[in-house]
């Protein structure tokens, strides 16, 4: 097989693996009211699955990443692959809530602690350094693209059920199915070998100390922290078009669909308006939160005489915008001028701090919910836009930082 055709099979496989393995964690995105539904769970409830997802994360986190630069990508993916197929498997032949709330404790054990810096270290094997960032585009690329393409074949199985159970164990089974096909291209396409982890990739606890002194990890991590609340929470635009626009479960779910994978092939592109445009990512966000500030708050003024498809294609407006921050958070790690020795350190603390809004944000949405009825849409935008104007905050000073920092490099030359 010739090296470039190797080449592009390692790289649809890992597209597959990424793509399909976060379907089930993050069900919701697409079947947040039949899960709860089928359930019979409230909103809060629902939202508490994700939050033992989240300590699952946050507890696997370091270890994980540890244990990742003694063990073969191509093992410990496929392994992860294997892991999470099984517990959707268990899910769907059960149902039970007090089960799920276990089984989306163990997803993070098998989506979050080996196997993302496998992912990253399996890509990087796929190619030499001088189409890294090719590569990465292609991968990202692929990755929506595949879960669009699972989620779409879960939504058609959905719809062939007679009851709101046996669909929702159908769609259940496609995305299991599709994880499983997923590890079978890894261990086909993937090559075996490591790649060591350089000394400043590491998280270093001693750095800890003296990294948490400079403010701009703060701002950092906020910045991501806001990245991932919007993009994570987009998935509420599900539910409000079926409760409150009035579409039916397959037709928001179709739109999820595009919200949450289609919007993938998003990334490259913010990634050149970031490097060929703006010239800095923090510029870029501050473009970017400015519009999911305007857009998220502009939900709650549409004229009552819009058409629910002209609703329907606004609400796609933030999710195309979140996507793009959330893809380049971490690329400002440079720009808050955080020395490269700590940029390991300070990413695992940014980590850390970034992906809190799974462990708290769905449930308290989902208490909203229960509480106000669809009146909580309101509250939850509003708490989005005020996120989104932190993002524009820290983007700011990490910008006026980088620039007073270029500033006096160059003055002292």
């Amino acid at each position: 097989m010739k090296a470039s055709t190797e080449k592009y099979l390692n790289i649809f496989a890992l597209s597959m693996a990424g793509g399909s393995i976060y379907t089930l964690p993050y069900i919701k995105y697409v079947f947040y009211d039949p899960q709860m539904a089928v359930m019979n769970i409230s909103n809060t409830q629902s939202g508490f699955l994700l939050s033992m997802y989240a300590i699952g994360c946050i507890l696997s986190y370091i270890p994980g990443g540890l244990i990742t630069d003694k063990i073969s990508p191509r093992k410990s993916i496929a392994a992860s692959l294997f892991g999470t197929a099984l517990l959707g498997i268990l899910y769907s032949l059960t149902f039970s809530y007090s089960l799920a709330l276990v089984i989306w404790f163990l997803f993070a054990l098998t989506t979050a602690f080996v196997f993302w810096t496998s992912l990253i270290k399996a890509i990087s094997l796929a190619g030499d350094s001088s189409e890294q960032a090719r590569l990465y585009g292609l991968y990202y690329a692929g990755n929506g693209i595949a879960g669009a393409v699972i989620n779409s074949l879960a939504l058609k199985a959905f719809t062939l059920g007679s009851t709101p159970r046996q669909s929702l164990f159908y769609a259940v089974a496609v995305m299991s199915t599709g994880i499983l096909i997923s590890a079978i291209l890894v261990l086909c396409f993937v090559k075996e070998g490591k790649v060591a982890t350089q000394a400043q990739d590491r998280f270093n606890f001693s750095a800890v100390a003296q990294i948490i002194k400079n403010p701009m990890i703060w701002c950092f991590s906020l910045v991501v922290f806001s990245g991932y609340a919007i993009y994570s929470s987009t998935s509420y635009f599900t539910p409000y078009l079926t409760n409150v626009v009035g579409l039916s479960v397959e037709e928001s779910g179709g739109y999820s669909i595009i919200r949450s994978y289609v919007f993938y092939l998003l990334a490259p592109f913010a990634g050149y308006l970031a490097d060929k445009v703006f010239h800095s990512t923090s510029k870029l966000f501050l473009v970017l939160f400015g519009l999911l500030a305007a857009t998220i708050m502009g939900v709650m003024f549409l004229p009552d005489s819009m058409s629910t498809t002209a609703i329907s294609i606004y609400t796609l407006l933030p999710g195309a915008f979140g996507l793009m921050c959330y893809g380049l958070v971490f690329a400002v790690v440079n720009e808050a001028g955080i020395p490269i020795s700590m940029a390991g350190t300070a990413i695992g603390i940014a980590s850390i701090i970034g992906y809190t809004p799974d462990f708290f944000m769905s449930a308290m949405f989902g208490s909203w919910l229960d509480a106000y009825g669809n009146s909580g849409y309101t509250r939850i935008f509003i708490f989005l836009t005020l996120v989104a104007v932190l993002g524009f905050i820290m983007s700011l000073i990490i910008l006026k930082r980088g620039s007073k920092r270029r500033d006096t490099a160059q003055a002292a030359a």
